[in-house]
């Protein structure tokens, strides 16, 4: 029940921080990503996060017009097209989590090194399954 609590929490944050920078949470989510990968194609965006292809247009689509990413031509590549952030596009992202980067590190230091080994052994094992469970619930709806 825990985990659950937990994960209905983050959802509603991120919701909260999605509608303060005006988009929406899986747009919102996968600039998360597009930052911290660095200039990513749509497909790989796609297997990142779990999202047709189609739907990550989509959401390159609006991020580029939010001014968050602008696509561009691969350099290793030239017919491929990838997604970058905008330099300083997101600048105004840290402010919103200076807050809860605090509140994780007050929270974190509560534990000794073994103790955050553990809990991040189980946090990766967790991320691992959805990314499965997703992938089943994509094979078969």
């Amino acid at each position: 029940m825990e985990l659950r609590q937990t994960s209905t929490s983050a959802i509603m944050l991120h919701q909260v921080i999605s509608e303060t920078l005006g988009l929406n949470v899986t747009d919102h989510k996968c600039l998360d990503f597009i930052l911290r990968t660095g200039p990513v194609t749509a497909g790989q965006l796609a297997d990142l996060t779990g999202l047709t292809t189609g739907a990550v247009t989509n959401v390159i689509d609006r991020l580029e017009q939010a001014g968050y990413v602008i696509r561009d031509k691969d350099p290793n590549d030239r017919r491929r097209v990838v997604v970058k952030p905008v330099t300083g596009g997101s600048d105004h992202l840290s402010p919103l989590f200076q807050s809860i980067a605090h509140s994780t590190t007050q929270l974190i230091s509560q534990y000794n090194a073994e103790e955050i080994q553990l809990i991040l052994g189980f946090l990766r094992k967790c991320n691992e399954m959805s990314l499965q469970e997703m992938n089943k619930l994509k094979q078969n709806p």
